[in-house]
């Protein structure tokens, strides 16, 4: 209580609180003749001293009370002689005692909320395991850089005894983290993103997107720190161990097998392709087929009826006699009503055989389609293309695509030959010229 006392109420010299530190992240103001240690003068805050605040600084008034320790935040820019209006905690504590001349006790710090650390940080050899053949296990190192600045500066001090405070246990304590995390992040890696082991060195970008989530989330609820920069410099494998040789080994095994795997499906894509083609030509085919047949049989039905009618006038069934006065018969001619008859008849059997070929002709495809012309496939570096129609072949011969020898299969041949054993394109080669003798 000595402080307070009246004697003490003139306060001696006003102080000036401000940092002068050119290059800090957390800096405590000491009073000017106070000696270091001596606790009692140097936080002791004399009447009417002056705050001075920068811009980009933080300055923290720390009160000692019984129920732990209570802060003030001043922000820059501030300069002005102190006054409890400015001091929730304060004004609190004392009241108006300091308006009238009276001292309090504070720890003041200032947080460079400016200033941005990047530390280095790495993570020496660790096993992971290959998803694929969890058997071996190969060795990685990760390197990397990481920076990160205040910004929360309250849930910074909640994080951190600003009284405690040294910057290089700060930054191993931020750098320890960050490699734990990182570590975690890189084991992971290969089985949640499906990422063989023997390629993880490719997927650096992948692998710290992903790491910097976590990393930012984590440092900010233990250290009350913000990331503004993550980097994943190299992620090695360690090549030099037996492990490596035998995943590398069978990884080659595997991919030389998926190759052959490959192979097969193209070769039975095109196997299929074919027999669809060919299909589709034979449909072709048999509807056109069908169509002339529809024809080639109302035809005969029209002949048939015709005769019918022939056969009719013969019998008789088509004539009337045209008698003279006497009873007799003087005459003969057609009967009409006979002959709509049979031409009756002829219809009506033309009819309902048309229309059953009409009904099977709609149930393959409502109306027959035309018919497709031959198609061809080619082989360029190695891979067939197509179908090509005659004519594009022909193009591509005279552009040059298309040589003697270029592999060709044509629609509902068995075997590729060459461009200039089909008789389409022989004559679209010009003759080789003789040697001159």
């Amino acid at each position: 209580m000595s402080i307070y006392a009246k004697k003490n109420k003139t306060g001696g010299m006003a102080d000036v609180i401000r940092c002068d530190q050119p290059d800090y992240l957390v800096w405590k103001w000491h009073p000017s003749g106070a000696a270091r240690g001596d606790l009692k003068r140097e936080t002791a805050i004399r009447t009417n001293s002056v705050l001075r605040v920068k811009d980009g600084e933080v300055a923290v008034f720390v009160y000692k009370q019984k129920d732990g320790h209570n802060q003030d935040f001043i922000v820059g820019p501030h300069d002005e002689t102190l006054k409890t209006k400015n001091f929730p905690v304060l004004s609190s504590i004392i009241g108006l005692w300091y308006e009238k001349d009276t001292p309090f006790q504070a720890e003041v710090f200032f947080i460079n909320l400016g200033r941005a650390l990047q530390v280095k940080f790495g993570v020496p050899y660790f096993d992971i395991a290959d998803p694929r053949f969890p058997d071996f296990a190969v060795p990685v190192a990760v390197r990397g850089t990481l920076t990160f600045k205040i910004e929360d500066y309250e849930s910074f001090v909640k994080h951190y005894q600003l009284a405690t405070f040294e910057m290089e246990d700060f930054k191993k304590k931020v750098t320890d983290a960050v490699a734990r995390y990182v570590k975690d992040a890189v084991a992971k890696a290969p089985a949640e993103n499906d990422i063989p082991l023997i390629q993880i060195e490719t997927k650096n970008d992948l692998i710290n997107d992903k790491a910097e989530i976590n990393v930012k989330e984590r440092l900010f609820e233990t250290f009350g720190v913000t990331v503004t920069g993550f980097d994943i410099n190299s992620i090695e494998l360690d090549k030099d161990t037996e492990a490596y040789e035998e995943l590398k080994k069978v990884s080659k095994d595997l991919a030389a097998r998926k190759a052959e795997i490959d192979i097969q499906h193209y070769e039975e894509s095109l196997r299929i392709q074919r027999e669809e083609e060919q299909y589709a030509a034979h449909m072709g085919t048999k509807q056109a087929n069908l169509g002339a047949y529809e024809t080639e049989v109302k035809g005969e039905v029209g002949v048939e009826s015709a005769k019918a009618l022939g056969k009719m006038g013969e019998n008789g069934a088509g004539r009337i006699d045209i008698g003279g006065d006497d009873g007799q018969g003087g005459g003969v001619g057609f009967n009409p009503v006979s002959l709509m008859a049979g031409l009756a008849v002829g219809g009506a059997v033309a009819k309902n055989i048309g229309g059953t070929l009409d009904q099977t002709m709609n149930a393959a495809g409502n109306v027959p389609p035309t018919i497709p012309a031959i198609t061809f496939h080619i082989v360029v570096d190695g891979k067939a293309i197509g179908p090509f129609e005659t004519a594009k072949v022909i193009e591509m011969i005279n552009n040059g695509q298309v040589k003697k020898d270029t592999l060709v299969w044509k629609q509902g041949t068995p075997n590729w030959v060459k461009a200039s054993d089909l008789a389409e394109f022989a004559a679209s080669f010009p003759p080789e010229i003789p040697p001159a003798k």
